[in-house]
């Protein structure tokens, strides 16, 4: 479980991007994090993963403060930024080097992940498309089997057939303890892959539900839009 209790974070003293801010994430399921530009989304995932650190309050990962760093807590959190690049390396290199930092990481399900991405464990991440290079590293993280992994914008830069195999390769890849946190704009993009939605603005959670209509499609945009509009 993700405890975020009455944060403040600013990038500078003049202005908190978020401000006595709490949310909470419980164990298991795919949860959309959602928010206009600015309302620090990407900001929230960093701290989480302890890259930042609040200025106020606290986020507990299982229990543990997310600023320690812990060995523990990182080799059960794993983050796909929106932007990030990859040595130019073979792929099976850089999973040597990785590979130690989490105990369940499964070469046969990053084999699997790459296939249904049609890839093969035998390329050199030098030589890749960026949207190559974001199908390898999310397969990668897939296969990390960490508890906790959180994407910053997965489905840019891909197109439409590699959208389909991304909600695959997650729905493939979930198991009841397993919690994934997307932040995105594509609401389109995993509005079927959802169980659970947040809708945060100016530094208030204006949703926090599960998704219980599972058998009917439910339109992201059009509950973004009616919940950001009636509180305003």
């Amino acid at each position: 479980m993700i405890n975020i209790q009455n944060i403040k974070f600013g990038y500078d003293s003049h202005q908190a991007v978020l401000d006595d801010f709490s949310l909470d994430f419980g164990q298991g399921g795919v949860y959309g994090l959602l928010g206009k530009n600015g309302t620090g989304k990407s900001t929230l995932l960093y701290l989480m993963m302890g890259l930042l650190r609040p200025q106020k309050g606290s986020i507990t990962i299982d229990g543990t403060s997310a600023s320690l760093r812990t060995p523990e807590v990182l080799s059960e959190m794993f983050l796909v930024p929106e932007e990030y690049d990859l040595p130019p390396i073979p792929l099976k290199q850089y999973v040597r080097a990785i590979k130690p930092f989490y105990p369940r990481f499964s070469e046969e399900k990053l084999a699997k992940c790459l296939e249904n991405f049609e890839m093969t464990t035998d390329i050199n991440l030098g030589q890749l498309s960026m949207g190559q290079k974001k199908k390898v590293y999310m397969s990668v993280a897939i296969a990390s089997n960490t508890r906790h992994l959180l994407m910053d914008e997965p489905t840019n830069g891909l197109d439409i057939l590699s959208k389909s195999q991304f909600r695959k390769a997650v729905i493939d890849s979930m198991t009841e303890e397993r919690t994934v946190i997307v932040s995105t704009h594509q609401v389109h993009d995993v509005e079927r892959l959802l169980d659970h939605v947040c809708i945060i603005d100016r530094n208030q959670v204006l949703l926090n539900e599960p998704l219980v209509e599972k058998e009917q499609a439910i339109n992201l945009e059009e509950l973004f839009i009616k919940t950001v509009e009636q509180r305003q």
